[in-house]
Formats: structure tokens, sequence, C-alpha cells
């Protein structure tokens, strides 16, 4: 008997040491899920297509990724969610338990039992990486949730002596209109169909199998609330209603997607879940969590900090997400069916977000996946005519200014990524720079985009273009395109056409040639920010990264730079920064034209500066709570800024091919790379008030510049940082260790 007690004991401690060492353990999926987050909340694995969670009645922008944590009411759980998106879109194949009476409507936010919604508490809630549950109050039906990449698993507890009904309301989704759906039942455990819809993405289509554990009882199709009295149907609020009878128990069913047919659908349920072991399934999304999270391993005695830390790093790898099935087959831009592609197909493409700091940080965490990335975007090219803008599953929305993914390729191929045909790349991202997309036609005759000419706030355009510009030069350069490499870095520069001297600021040309008389540097609404995105022309006076000294020279010089830097975050925001949140002055962390600047004082050597600044957002900005996330998440640019800041690094122009250094905030970090490689960042003397880098090795010899070369970091070192609490005015400051 004490052997066996022994034994237990082992095994017990075992478990528990697994379990504590799991990075899984410090992600809180309900950071940023609150005030203006809008984050996924469910059960999905790392870059999956299927996101599986519990869905609010949309009420505008916070519910954008269906799921609020200041809300209470439930309409069912639905198969496809963005996270942090601006706009909100899919929400597709929504399902529901309740009890009594049949109902086939959601109910409103008024009344919700005019409806299947109901009522939850978080006390009743449980959501941890790859897995949710809840308990439906109105109903005392207990829920849990988990998924696979193309295929989500449900399992529902009915309590006893209540008649028991499921329905899929093909209608709704979040915030998008269905313009057809169908649905039909199989045979006794199985039901097929599809949901085409239009909403922020103009052309949506998903197609879902579901297969159930045990035979369906009854089954009744519905357009709207009329009954079909039908096994099958079509129109554009189909809803399919499963009346299970009395008591009937646990109920487990499996729901696969796909963006091409039903039968691949099924195909993905055999190949991913080919069993009903729901606790397996649950246990495998949690390994592939742990897996992609155990990339970092940071060391710090504050526990919140690695809830932020992980919970970020959690975010950044929710998108891009698969737009496949199992057998490779996806539905492209031009909406044929593509078979047997040589690379995995993705989409949601936020690229004006995620150029700057998440696409690279996968080029050090996820370099399985970067040609991939590429190849996808390759193939939307050939399939719409230009490279993709924000590409939504099968779709480009055109949201945002710029073509970004012009950086994302032009990075890939400097940091050495060779998955990818680089000279079909290069065509690609030239004949996209050099068509009238977007007032191109400007850019490539070295002419100002005109504000009277409607073309979309054109100075933001502009300067996004510019940034594009010194990417695809740089990209030339090295592919010994020396023509090339000379017009676009000339194109690089035309920024320098917007700089109204008199004012200080960039700002909007007339096709008249004379500035646009509309103009006010403080605001950020119409009529006043036409020119901009999402900013004012303080933060836009930054947008420069390609070419930092040029803007030192073009405002008059160090000084003057320094001034106006110190200035933009002193001045106090204006009182109609409407989507812009995390203010310093002028400075908006919650929104991603701010997001370098902070980095900017390392170019004119004062470093210092930056550590400060960075501390003080990353401190202030991020926390533990469910309003953890100053602003929108946008498919995980805010949480790829804290990862690479906490860590001590950012890539201020990411086709450079190089990070400039900020203030690392853990005592230590290490990043695991291929090939056994590893990459430890280390602070010593680190704390909350010992902000200040006084000196730095690298692999074990003095290292005065600041910032370090993507090379330095995936051949593998150490960095060590001795930190304190005042500056020293001396690091970085010679003009030769500047980035």
């Amino acid at each position: 008997m004490y052997m066996k007690y022994l034994f237990t004991l082992y095994f017990a401690l075992t478990a528990t040491l697994t379990y504590a060492q799991s990075k899984t353990t410090y992600v809180d999926p309900y950071i940023g899920s609150g005030s203006h987050g809008h984050v996924f909340v469910g059960a999905n694995v790392p870059f999956g297509a299927v996101q599986l969670g519990p869905m609010n009645i949309f009420k505008g922008w916070d519910w954008c990724s269906g799921y609020n944590y200041g809300d209470s009411i439930l309409t069912g759980f639905s198969h496809l969610r963005l996270s942090g998106t601006g706009i909100g879109d899919l929400g597709d194949v929504l399902i529901m338990p309740f009890t009594g009476a049949i109902k086939t409507d959601k109910g409103t936010e008024e009344n919700h039992k005019s409806g299947y919604s109901s009522l939850y508490s978080h006390k009743n809630e449980k959501v941890r990486p790859g897995y949710y549950a809840v308990k439906l109050d109105d109903y005392n039906i207990d829920v849990a949730l988990t998924a696979t990449e193309r295929v989500g698993f449900h399992r529902y507890k009915f309590p006893s002596g209540k008649p028991a009904q499921i329905i899929i309301d093909l209608k709704e989704g979040l915030n998008d209109k269905a313009t057809d759906t169908y649905i039909e039942q199989v045979d006794a455990y199985t039901l097929k169909g599809y949901r085409f819809s239009s909403g922020w993405a103009k052309e949506q289509q998903v197609f879902f199998a579901i297969r159930f554990e045990k035979a369906i009882d009854a089954f009744n199709v519905y357009e709207e609330s009329k009954s079909l009295n039908a096994k099958k149907g079509q129109g554009k609020a189909i809803k399919g209603l499963i009346s299970l009878g009395q008591s009937p128990g646990t109920i487990q069913f499996k729901v696969g997607i796909s963006p091409v047919s039903s039968e691949n659908a099924l195909a993905n349920i055999a190949a991913e879940i080919p069993d009903w072991n729901m606790d397996a399934v649950i246990k495998s999304a949690d390994d592939k969590w742990n897996k992609a999270l155990s990339k970092v391993e940071i060391k710090t005695e504050n526990t919140a900090d690695k809830r932020v830390f992980y919970t970020a790093l959690y975010h950044a790898m929710m998108h891009p997400s698969l737009f496949n099935d199992h057998n490779g087959d996806y539905q492209g831009a031009d909406n044929k069916v593509h078979q047997k592609p040589t690379f995995q197909n993705y989409s949601v493409f936020s690229t004006w977000d995620t150029y700057r700091a998440e696409h690279p940080l996968f080029t050090i965490l996820n370099p399985d996946k970067i040609s991939d990335f590429v190849n996808t975007m390759l193939a939307i090219y050939d399939e719409q005519g230009y490279l993709p803008i924000w590409h939504l599953n099968g779709y480009d929305t055109g949201t945002m200014v710029g073509v970004s993914s012009q950086q994302i390729i032009a990075e890939a191929y400097l940091k050495g990524f060779r998955g990818f045909d680089a000279e079909r790349a290069f065509a690609a991202m030239k004949k996209t720079a050099m068509s009238d997309l977007r007032g191109l036609n400007y850019v490539r005759d070295f002419k100002a985009i005109p504000s009277d000419i409607g073309v979309n706030r054109p100075v933001a355009n502009a300067l996004e273009d510019a940034i594009a510009d010194g990417s695809i030069a740089l990209m030339a350069k090295a592919m010994g395109k020396d023509a090339d490499y000379q017009y676009f870095e000339k194109r690089a520069k035309n920024y320098q056409l917007y700089y109204d001297k008199t004012v200080g600021f960039p700002r909007g040309k007339m096709k008249d040639g004379s500035w646009n008389p509309v103009f006010d540097p403080l605001k950020s609404t119409k009529p006043y920010a036409t020119d901009y995105a999402e900013g004012n022309a303080w933060q836009y006076l930054w947008l420069v990264p390609q070419d930092v000294k040029g803007l030192i020279e073009m405002l008059g010089g160090e000084k003057t730079f320094t001034k106006r830097l110190d200035d933009f975050f002193t001045i106090p925001a204006a009182g109609d920064l409407v989507d812009l949140t995390g203010n310093i002055g002028q400075y908006a962390h919650g929104n991603e034209p701010s997001h370098h600047i902070a980095y900017l004082y390392n170019y004119i050597g004062q470093q210092w500066k930056t550590a400060e600044k960075v501390r003080y957002i990353m401190d202030e900005f991020y926390h533990d709570r469910p309003d953890g996330i100053i602003g929108n998440e946008d498919c995980g640019q805010m949480s790829a800024w804290y990862i690479f800041s906490s860590l001590g690094f950012y890539p201020v122009f990411p086709a450079s091919a190089q990070y400039v250094i900020g203030s690392p905030k853990f005592d230590a970090a290490t990043i695991k790379l291929p090939q056994g490689k590893s990459f430890t960042v280390t602070a010593v003397n680190n704390g909350p008030k010992n902000i200040y880098i006084q000196s730095v090795e690298l692999n074990g010899k003095p290292y005065n510049k600041s910032f370090i070369k993507h090379q330095d970091i995936v051949n593998g070192g150490t960095m060590k940082f001795i930190m304190g609490s005042k500056p020293n005015y001396n690091y970085g400051m010679d003009r030769m260790q500047r980035p």
C-alpha cells in the first residue's frame, strides 16, 4: 500500500510540474476582450481556419469579434471569427442549444427570451487556449467547445425533463447579410450545407458538414420562422432545427468547415477528428498552443507580466488563418477552386497593420510559415491582378491604405527566405507598384496624389506607398536589378512632395498644385483629416521609416527633429482623436501609424528617450485585465509590438532587417530557433526604475550599436544589457552606431 501511495504521489507531482511549466497556463484569453481590444474568445489552434466561440448580440465597434467581456447574453456558438479587427465580419454557422418550445430567432437585446438566446455569467465560464466552456443560465445547459485546424467539436449536456433543441441558424452572422443558405440532412448522423453572405468582404462562402455521435431524432428546416416540413431547404434565412426529445443527456457533434464544398468539410472531420474523445482533442489543442508559445522562454518574478506576454504571443498567432482543406483545396480570389497547390493557403491578411511588427515577428518565431504566406499572396496576385491589401476569406476588402503586402514580401526575401520564386515575386510587386491602383499612376510619375480627385486618404496612401517603394528598392538591389533599385529608391522619397514648410507638416495637395485648404494638424476627424488614415498630420509627420535620415534633413537637422519629436510626445491630444487611444501627447498607441515613433530617438543618438517611452507604453497600456490592450488588436499587431518591445528591440523598417533597441522588460528571454539554436537576451540590474541601458554585450563582446541585425538574432547567441536608473547619454550617440 505504501509503495502504491508513493507511485501515486510521484505521478501526481510530475503531472503538476508539467502543467505548471506549460505556457498555456499563463494565457488569459479575456485580456483584450473588454473595452476596445476586440479579441477573439473561444477555441482555436495556432493559425487555424476554425475559430469556435460564443456570440453576443452585435452592438457596434466593441463587438467586432462577436464577443465583449461586458456582455451577458449569448446567441450561440459560431465557427469563423476575426480577432481584434476594427470591422466585424464572419460569425458563420451559428449553433445554439436550448430547451422548451421551438424558437427560430435569436431574440433582442431588450427581450432575449423572445428568442433562443440565453444569459450567462463569467463565473460559469471557462476559457483557455483551445477550449471554451459555459453554462447557459436560461436553460441549465453545459457547453464545452474545442477545435482543430478545420473542425469545431461541441459537447452539450442537457438537463433532464425538458424538450431539447439545437438550432443551426444560417441567417445569423457578425454584421453581415446572408445571401444564400442551404442545409440538408444526409443521414441519421450527418447534416451538410453552406452559407453565402456579403459584409465587409462582399463575397463570402463557407461550406460545412456536421457529424453527430448519436442519431438525430427529428430534423426540420425553417425559412425564417416558417416551417418547410422538409429535411433540406435553400433560401436567404435557412435554419435547421434538431429536436432531441426529453432528457437527451450529453450530445456531441463535430462541425467541419471548408471554402470549397460540404464533401471536403466532411473529409476534414474524418482527417482531423476521426473519433469522439473530446478530452484528447482538448489536450491536442493545448499541446499545439504550448508548442507555439514555448518558442520564447521569459524569466521574470512578475507573474502578471508573464500573463501579458504569453497572452500577447497567443493573440499574435491567431491570424493569418488557414484557408484551405485538409487535402489542400482552396477557393481563390478568382472564385475558382484550386487543387493540389504546392503551399498552404492562408487568409486574413490585415497587411496595413501587420507588416509593421507581426510579420517581422513571424520571420523569427515562425519561419516555417513565411514562404506559405508569400506564396498565398502571389497566388492572390495571379487571381485578382494585384497583391493583397486586406484579404479576407477569398475576397480583398481593400481596407486601409497602400498595398502593404509588398513590404511583407520584400522583407521575407531580404531576410533570406527562398521558399518562393523571387523573380515572380518581384514581378508581382513591380506590376502592382506601376499600376493605377489608388493613385499609383501619380506616384510612379513622382507626383503628389491630389486630394480632390476621389482617391481616399491620399497623403496616407502616398506615405505608405513610399515605404513599399523603399522595400522594393532594397529587394531590387539585393537581386542585382540596379535600374529598378535606382527608380524605386527615388520613389521612396515621394513623401517629400507632401511636406508643407509653411506649416511644418505633411499636407494634401490639390490637382492645381495648391495645398489642401482644409487642414488642422491636431484633428483626426472629417473634414480636417480626410488626407490621413486613422490619424492626424502629427502622426503622419513621422511615417518615413524607410528614410529617417532624409526626414531629419527635411525637418531642418537633428536639433529641429529632436524638438519636434519631443513636442509630439507632449502637446495635448485634441478631443476628436476618434479610434486613437493610448495617448502620450500626440502619440496614439491604439493605432498603427504611431507604433514605430518612440524608436526614432535612436536615429538622433538619444536612445535613452526611446527607453523611457517604450517602457512607459508597456507598463501603462498593456495589463492582465479584460481592458488590457489599449486599442483594437488588429489581428496581432498590438501584441506583436509588445512582444518585440519587451524583448528589447523593434523593427522600425522591416525590410532593412534591422531591429532598433529599446528597453528590455524581462530579466532574461530566450528565443528558440530552428536547428537547435537559441538567442538569449539578459538584462542585468533590471527593474521598474532601471529602464536605461548602460552598456551592451553581443556574444560576450562589447556592442555599441543601438540596433541589431536580423542575422545576428537568427544565428543564435546572447545579448546582455546592463541596466541602470539613470541614462547613459553616450550609448548610441555616435553616428556610426545608430540604425
